[in-house]
């Protein structure tokens, strides 16, 4: 789980025809249960908001603590993401059985993987985001690489008790092993989708959190939403 990451967003009209370019030139859809599949995560951060505010003030060498769940499965995973000042990304997780947070700060394996990889304890983080999407996952025949495509997201804030969604928007990943060419990054520049830094938990946390530090990602949310309101 260790890949380079470029992100991307669009509006969903252009949906339909990423797929079709993608499937002309020999990528599929990767099935689970379906060839759409939910993700319900939730955000763990200190009441301060050390992990967003060390992102908005782009620090390079950041973390974040997760836990993930499959909807249609039902399996779960405590996820630790870092990103590395070479633009790397490496995730580590460990399955768990409950993913409420009152279950995680009883489990002595979840208190053990977030005390021995992150700078933080368990107890000290506290929920700081939920996010919902659907997500359309795109394999390669050589599956050397992977485009994740995520739409209907929505943001509800535990702390603020604010929520908030871009149902007109959809944020794509191109995740590889290396910098190398791609048939799918060309796809995406020939129908003017170009690459753009964004944090779901970021910009979630920036849309529901009044009081969260948002300079920085006053530029992103102008530009995201110019992209909702233009015609679908």
């Amino acid at each position: 789980m260790s890949r380079i990451d470029t992100k991307f967003v669009a509006h969903r009209r252009q949906l339909p025809l990423l797929l079709e370019e993608a499937q002309r030139h020999g990528y599929m859809v990767q099935y689970t249960s379906s060839a759409v599949n939910a993700y319900d995560t939730t955000y763990f951060d200190t009441d301060d908001l050390e992990m967003y505010t060390l992102h908005h003030n782009r620090k390079l060498c950041r973390q974040k603590v997760r836990c993930r769940t499959y909807v249609e499965s039902g399996i779960s995973f405590l996820e630790i993401k870092n990103k590395s000042n070479k633009g790397r990304t490496r995730k580590i997780r460990i399955a768990v059985n409950d993913p409420s947070p009152q279950h995680l700060v009883e489990s002595t394996s979840a208190l053990d993987f977030v005390g021995e990889n992150t700078p933080y304890s368990l107890p000290e983080l506290q929920p700081s985001l939920r996010t919902r999407f659907d997500r359309i996952t795109l394999v390669n025949p050589e599956k050397t690489e992977r485009l994740t495509i995520d739409l209907n997201l929505r943001f509800d804030n535990p702390v603020s008790r604010q929520s908030d969604s871009l149902p007109r928007i959809i944020i794509i990943e191109l995740k590889q092993d290396g910098h190398y060419t791609s048939t799918l990054r060309r796809i995406l520049l020939d129908l003017r989708i170009k690459p753009f830094k964004i944090s779901k938990y970021c910009i979630g946390t920036a849309l529901t959190r009044p009081t969260a530090k948002i300079n920085r990602f006053k530029r992103k949310i102008h530009l995201i939403n110019k992209l909702s309101d233009t015609e679908s």
